[in-house]
């Protein structure tokens, strides 16, 4: 069962923070890194830039229109959040994840999603609600009229306000920051229509059980609704590529 990113999802290519960067003399060169390292964030968590990527510091120079430096420093930033792998001798790459590390991952947001909906169906009132009848009404123009990008938008407001929903702004956090770390290996999620009709299916059951105040019907409807370590992965594992991960580490 797809996961819905979702996570909201992972913020989109930055196009106004790459047109800054047209100027290199007249922004400083800490801003130029910033600058940079946003776009490339953006770019490795939709998956524009896969994992194993390799990047080049002269090209995205050239790219970005500014020297070295600013680049350098921007992957820099990436890699300190494990975005980026800067290796002695072998380059640098966009980071990849192991099976076991996307799964441990996937087991965790599991759990904290579920912690979400129970605590959104415990402090339930008119207005979430009202919330929730918008975000599936969303998911449902989007499924009938929309795609893959329609889809994966709706999809996120859904589960925002599940999060707004649940009043605990840390756990919401939480989730958030664990999704943006593998975002890239998500982006099959939405790309047939029976997927996307399975998704709308769980997010009724998760709405109505929140709506009604159940915390133990959307605990369990979300569980079911996100794979997890066991739930769902070996289905979601199947769609991606094996050279997207990285090796197990030996015992």
């Amino acid at each position: 069962m797809p996961m819905e990113h979702t996570i909201t999802l992972p913020p989109a290519l930055n196009a106004d923070a790459e047109a800054l960067l047209s100027g290199e003399e007249a922004r400083p060169r800490g801003a130029r890194a910033i600058e940079i390292r946003a776009v490339l964030q953006g770019e490795i968590e939709s998956g524009k830039l896969p994992p194993g990527s390799p990047l080049d510091e002269r090209a995205l120079a050239l790219r970005f229109q500014v020297s070295r430096t600013p680049v350098r420093e921007a992957l820099q930033q990436l890699a300190a959040h494990n975005l980026v792998r800067i290796a002695p001798r072998q380059g640098i790459t966009v980071a990849r994840l192991s099976i076991s590390q996307v799964r441990a991952i996937m087991e965790g947001v599991g759990e904290l999603e579920a912690t979400c909906a129970k605590l959104a169906a415990r402090r339930v009132d008119d207005e979430l609600r009202r919330q929730l009848d918008e975000a599936l009404q969303l998911c449902q123009d989007a499924a009938v009229e929309g795609g893959t990008e329609e889809y994966a938008l709706a999809n996120g407001r859904f589960h925002e306000v599940i999060y707004t929903g649940s009043r605990n702004p840390y756990l919401a956090d939480l989730i958030r920051h664990a999704r943006r770390q593998i975002y890239r290996y998500r982006v099959r999620d939405f790309v047939t229509k029976a997927q996307i009709n399975q998704s709308l299916q769980d997010h009724r059951k998760i709405a109505r059980a929140i709506q009604e105040g159940d915390e133990v019907s959307a605990g369990q409807q979300m569980l079911l609704h996100v794979p997890s370590g066991s739930t769902g992965f070996s289905e979601f594992l199947a769609r991606i590529p094996m050279h997207l991960f990285e090796s197990e580490p030996e015992a």
